[in-house]
């Protein structure tokens, strides 16, 4: 895998410039039967280990025009689709045959109140078993391309 996450061309400089096209990608996919509250809090847990396992994927601290300075934030957006459970289900199982970076959100996460209750959750179901409703996968743009085949953008 890249692990460069450089854009292959230069990130926009001003209106009109063309956008910048990264050798990685970060997805989510997340099942269509979600409300809308479990889309945006299963998006955010998704991602949230991402920075800390591909630390490239992070870019430099924001400040605005006062000084005052913000937390980094992805680099590059992160691409949010939707699809079926056995849309989902397929993507997991491709994912894990790439052995990409990824992760996942069970319904059973839902029924939690914090990472270790979060963890158990996961962890007391066999992987064929995962009632997933969330993946976030990482990687070369082709390969989580081909890991979402099927999937269609979030509207």
């Amino acid at each position: 895998m890249n692990t460069n996450a450089e854009p292959t061309t230069e990130p926009s400089a001003g209106p009109g410039a063309a956008p910048a096209r990264f050798d990685t990608k970060i997805a989510v996919l997340l099942r269509e039967d979600l409300e809308p509250w479990q889309r945006l809090n299963v998006t955010a847990f998704l991602v949230s280990g991402l920075g800390t396992t591909a630390p490239e994927v992070i870019g430099a601290p924001y400040e605005d025009a006062d000084g005052v300075p913000y937390l980094p934030m992805f680099r590059q957006p992160v691409l949010v689709f939707e699809g079926t459970k056995e849309t989902l289900r397929a993507a997991h199982g491709r994912a894990l045959a790439r052995v990409l970076p990824r992760a996942v959100f069970t319904a059973d996460l839902f029924a939690t109140g914090h990472d270790r209750d979060n963890r158990a959750a996961v962890r007391a179901v066999p992987t064929a078993g995962l009632d997933l409703v969330g993946l976030a996968v990482y990687g070369p743009r082709n390969g989580v391309d081909k890991v979402l085949k099927g999937a269609r953008m979030h509207p």
